[in-house]
């Protein structure tokens, strides 16, 4: 395992180079890093008010002090989980109020995400002061080209092996009216430094690190089956790396939270989840985990799920699924001899080691198993699929799909996913 800690190490320096500081012990070095953007920052935390946040505020404190650093005003809350919308729209307004040089974010993915929009409406929205406009793919960079303006950096630093947020471009925000997710998707939004202290995360409830994982997990392999062929070969070693780290960690980190070891591996292998992302992009479990934020958290949607869309893909990407089956193989979750198997029967074998996987850890992998599932959910999830600000979700796909098709193969996926009655799903031929 050691040795594929190091590979990992290699291609995260390899993507990011020194815009990304991580590892065990790297906080100390956090205002010498953060004085390389600005000497004025405003700062946004997860946990103000929280016992288990008061240690990392003296960190952050002592930390920027050192480097000669100005906090240019109260501390800014985090965002809620999903990042309402609402919560974007506060912290710009602080941003502004504050005006710093730079903006330093502390926390997991719903913060990052809110701090990224935030950003973006701090600088544009007396100009675009819809949100809606944000959405979809390139937006931010369209306003900010019209208007000759430049956002504020952003040092994020991450907190939760999870989402990779403070490495991509992905700001997924949450309409909590309705309950629906949309994304922006934006090089812009992409932080100009980040760091993760992997040790920061052994304080996360059993709970948001076995959601985080699954979600690091769910990034590795959405890339990998929907990658195009001309970027597999550079996507390969990133997702597998990914998916390894993670499932031969995961039920270690979970039986023992302070097991730095693992906790590292789960770190290193989420972060590549990240890395993948960037190189490729998430498709079918990711576009419908957006319509179920008000019964699921993200990463729980994704890994839920993504099982039926192995299931679905698997006609169309037989060597793909190989290479990930023999990772599940090797860690105890097939036993099946993968070689004979191709097209659906490898999907069902791949999509049975996941779900074994999941069992594993005690994590649901069925939908009625979730409390407040109901028919409205599948006719939300259908609904988004047409969404066009969503249909970057469709193009990732591995196997085509149109809006058209959404009712005749995805309804089948989502009735799959509610009673674990993988003969439902239809494969497109």
């Amino acid at each position: 395992m050691e040795k594929i800690k190091q590979e990992a190490i290699q291609l995260l320096i390899g993507f990011k180079g020194d815009k990304y500081i991580f590892g065990t012990g790297v906080f100390s070095r956090l205002g010498t890093e953060v004085a390389k953007l600005g000497k004025k920052v405003s700062v946004i935390i997860d946990g103000l008010g929280y016992e288990w946040a008061s240690s990392i505020i003296r960190g952050v404190e002592q930390s920027v002090s050192s480097a000669g650093l100005t906090i240019t005003g109260d501390y800014i809350h985090g965002a809620r989980p999903n990042a309402p919308r609402e919560d974007v729209f506060a912290i710009a307004e602080k941003i502004k109020e504050q005006k710093p040089d730079a903006v330093l974010s502390f926390g997991g993915g719903s913060t990052t995400d809110a701090v990224k929009a935030a950003i973006a409406f701090h600088c544009l929205g007396d100009k675009y002061p819809d949100i809606d406009d944000y959405f979809g793919t390139g937006e931010v960079s369209k306003m900010l080209a019209e208007t000759k303006r430049n956002m504020l950096p952003h040092f994020a630093v991450m907190t939760v092996a999870g989402s990779a947020a403070h490495l991509t471009k992905y700001s997924n925000i949450t309409d909590i009216h309705t309950g629906q997710k949309l994304l922006m998707v934006d090089e812009a939004l992409v932080p100009a430094m980040a760091m993760f202290d992997y040790s920061f995360s052994a304080t996360q409830p059993p709970s948001l690190t076995i959601d985080g994982a699954l979600d690091g997990i769910s990034h590795g392999l959405e890339a990998l089956m929907g990658i195009p062929e001309a970027l597999y070969a550079k996507a390969e070693p990133v997702c597998l790396t990914c998916i390894e780290l993670i499932v031969n960690n995961i039920k270690k980190v979970v039986s023992a939270p302070n097991n730095i070891t693992a906790r590292e591996a789960v770190g290193l292998g989420t972060d590549l989840g990240g890395y993948a992302i960037m190189i490729g992009g998430t498709n079918g479990a990711h576009l419908n985990s957006f319509s179920m934020t008000d019964i699921l958290s993200h990463g729980r949607a994704c890994a839920l799920l993504n099982p039926y869309y192995v299931v679905f893909f698997s006609t169309s990407i037989s060597e793909r699924l190989k290479k990930v089956a023999q990772i599940y193989k090797r860690a105890g979750y097939i036993s099946e001899d993968i070689e004979t198997l191709n097209g659906r029967e490898l999907g069902l074998t791949v999509a049975g080691g996941m779900i074994k996987l999941s069992e594993d850890i005690c994590f649901p992998t069925t939908l009625k198993e979730v409390p407040g599932y109901r028919e409205a959910h599948k006719i939300k999830c259908l609904k988004a699929a047409k969404d066009p600000k969503l249909e970057s979700k469709l193009k990732n796909m591995p196997v085509p799909m149109q809006s058209t098709d959404v009712d005749k193969y995805m309804a089948p996926i989502l009735e799959a996913a509610e009673s674990g009655n993988m003969s439902l799903i239809k494969n497109i031929q």
